[in-house]
């Protein structure tokens, strides 16, 4: 077993909070090794340092990404924090459909890790517009740092049990079998969201247009409140006058330091 060192873990933890905003604190140490461990054996490396330098040194982004996948939890099921879909399916949709211009409704699910997300609120979209979905552009932008996770939700497939919170009608209409233990979405729900690989720390989100809705959920709670604060005010920059941001429950915006506003717990609203 790899023993890492307080510098060195240091060192490390700089950098994932410098690129992708994660902030692991000293108390994290030994979940970092847990995660790495087996991979610096496998790779007959030595220290974290070796594996960092590895990491920083391969110029296709393959490396990183496969250290992300290793040291984030992408853990999500369906309807999670289901108040969040009750809101967005009573409130927020209608109101767009009132007032979002041209057919054109954007929506984005900025930490979607395996897909459950952004696959709920297709669902819950088709099922609010019904017959006049052929009049809208509904499609949803779904982004990820992990393309483990991002391959796992372009293929649809869920386990049974994953899909226990889903009303019976919305797993007859929208799901298929897959195997014994798997269902997979139907074709129509799956080309409903456009999966991306996109940090969350980068310059610059490559949008043309802001979004009316976005859902960034249980992803604030990896970062530090100077890092929280930055990611709010470029949300709210790259949201539509009336548009909501979603966090997690389990998250918060300092008041103080945001230009949202307040709605209900983890609902934010640009004025």
């Amino acid at each position: 077993m790899v023993v890492i060192k307080e510098q060195e873990f240091r060192q490390f933890a700089d950098y994932v909070k410098s690129h992708y905003g994660i902030h692991f604190k000293n108390e994290k140490k030994t979940l970092v090794a847990g995660r790495l461990n087996h991979v610096l054996t496998s790779m007959n490396m030595n220290s974290l340092s070796e594996y960092l330098d590895y990491v920083t040194a391969d110029k296709s982004g393959r490396a990183a990404a496969a250290m992300l996948d290793r040291i984030t939890t992408n853990y999500t099921f369906f309807m999670r924090e289901a108040a969040h879909f009750h809101y967005f399916r009573d409130q927020v949709l209608p109101f767009l459909s009132r007032t979002a211009k041209d057919g054109d409704l954007r929506v984005w699910s900025a930490a979607c890790s395996t897909g459950e997300e952004p696959y709920t609120l297709a669902m819950i979209i088709d099922e609010f517009f019904g017959g006049r979905k052929a009049g809208w552009d509904t499609k949803i932008l779904a982004t990820d740092i992990s393309a483990a996770a991002l391959a796992a939700a372009k293929a649809g497939v869920y386990a049974k049990e994953k899909t226990a919170g889903l009303p019976q009608s919305w797993i007859r209409k929208y799901f298929e079998p897959y195997d014994d233990g798997h269902l997979v979405l139907t074709e129509k729900i799956r080309s409903e969201v456009i999966f991306a690989n996109i940090n969350l720390m980068d310059a610059m989100f490559p949008f043309r247009k802001k979004m009316h809705v976005v859902f960034c959920r249980n992803v604030m709670i990896y970062f530090d409140h100077e890092t929280k604060d930055r990611l709010a005010e470029r949300l709210y920059d790259i949201t539509e006058p009336g548009g909501f941001l979603f966090i997690g429950h389990s998250e918060g915006l300092r008041r103080e330091k945001t230009r949202y506003k307040y709605v209900l717990p983890a609902v934010y609203r640009k004025e």
